[in-house]
């Protein structure tokens, strides 16, 4: 299992459309666009390796009110047992309307040797 094949499934159990890196195609009034950040192998029993920490950025545009959307989406990463690390609006891109929210969210998994 990893991080984004998680949050690919939990934007889809919200109908929320989802784009990994860029989003493709004629963009919908709102839509989230995940970013890998990080796989790194912070948690260490000895001298090896035994989880792998992910973590990615969730970036909600909305041309609407992101605010319901945002609880949404915060709610189930914490019920799905994700982290939230670090949450902050952007910007209001003028040019296309949306609102431009960011979501780091970082998750552990065992590592299979």
């Amino acid at each position: 299992m990893s991080l984004l094949s998680e949050l690919n499934t939990l934007l889809g159990d919200l109908h929320i459309p989802v784009e990994t890196g860029v989003f493709t195609g004629k963009a919908p009034e709102t839509y989230v666009v995940i970013t890998p950040l990080t796989d790194t192998f912070a948690l260490y029993a000895g001298d090896d390796p035994q989880y792998e920490v992910q973590e990615a950025r969730l970036s909600l545009f909305s041309q609407g009110n992101y605010r319901p959307l945002k609880r949404q989406i915060e709610k189930a990463l914490l019920a799905a047992g994700i982290t939230i690390t670090d949450r902050r609006y952007i910007e209001h891109e003028n040019d296309s309307g949306y609102h431009h929210l960011a979501i780091d969210a970082a998750a552990h998994y065992t590592l299979e040797v």
